[in-house]
């Protein structure tokens, strides 16, 4: 069994600032720092620091040498990766005093994926394999089609929510991993127990787990439901907090174990992404998530 992470590739340029940035207004940062990012490249990271077999497939300019090392230095397998002529996406993120974030992307390179990079890669995987996906990459429903056809499990976190959503073959799903807006944005429906029964009328063979923020977040396989709260750390940065979340869930699942496993450990990776500034440095090892 293999995971494919098909996914986005960014540089993270993060402005420490005491509070986001109003219209009209020019605002001095306290700090800049440069980070490796993307919810693809963060998700593949924290796949392979919690002892995934993960490949990474996706597009960077000549400009993006930094990320395919740091998936390299993480264990990330990454043969599916292309240099194309094109900037490397980027995304320019607030931070502010209490550790939250704002964030404006800029795709680049993320959305010069080709259908003959997408037959290339999903060529080497087959029944019995995963895919990962997320919302920053172009061609985004084409993959999922064909790695249907192939017998691929796919396990999607539809962020950063927008339209097209609605328009992807979101029947074809094995796994959804969402929050609340990105649940609102697919049912209409604002509380959790209303997101969660509108999916499964939608899509009834899925798997959901909704994430809540502060209030933890639940599984549901249409048989069994289970909750799990967070735990509770000084946040410094959340900019990787869901995608740390994601990797780990995902390997404990795919590796067989339980879902009151996969969302525990899954949560403490989390409240230690979020202790450290940065998305793929601030992502914990698997013996830390184990200490913590």
């Amino acid at each position: 069994m293999k995971i494919l992470n098909f996914g986005s590739l960014n540089i993270d340029y993060v402005y420490e600032v005491n509070h986001f940035v109003r219209g009209g207004e020019t605002l001095a940062s306290n700090r800049l720092e440069k980070f490796c990012g993307g919810k693809g490249l963060n998700q593949s990271v924290a796949l392979a620091r919690a002892g995934a077999n993960v490949y990474h497939a996706g597009c960077v300019g000549k400009d993006g040498g930094m990320l395919i090392d740091i998936l390299k230095e993480s264990g990330v397998d990454c043969s599916f990766i292309e240099t194309v002529d094109e900037v490397t996406g980027h995304a320019i993120i607030q931070v502010d005093k209490n550790g939250e974030n704002c964030i404006i992307l800029y795709g680049g390179a993320n959305s010069s994926i080709t259908l003959e990079h997408i037959d290339n890669v999903l060529g080497h995987f087959g029944e019995g394999d995963y895919i990962l996906l997320q919302n920053e990459i172009n061609n985004l429903g084409i993959i999922m089609d064909k790695a249907y056809q192939r017998g691929l499990k796919i396990i999607l976190n539809p962020s950063p929510v927008s339209e097209n959503i609605k328009s992807l073959p979101l029947d074809k799903v094995s796994y959804l991993i969402l929050n609340e807006i990105e649940g609102k944005e697919i049912t209409g429906r604002d509380e959790p127990e209303e997101i969660l029964k509108e999916l499964r009328n939608k899509y009834p063979e899925c798997v959901f787990v909704l994430t809540l923020g502060s209030r933890g977040s639940i599984y549901d396989d249409g048989k069994k439901r289970r909750s799990q709260g967070i735990f509770k750390v000084k946040a410094v940065d959340t900019t990787a907090a869901g995608d740390t979340f994601t990797g780990y869930f995902v390997r404990e699942i795919t590796s067989g174990s339980t879902p009151e496993k996969a969302l525990e450990t899954a949560s403490k990776a989390a409240a230690l992404a979020v202790s450290r500034m940065g998305a793929a440095p601030s992502i914990p090892v698997y013996d830390e998530v184990m200490r913590f």
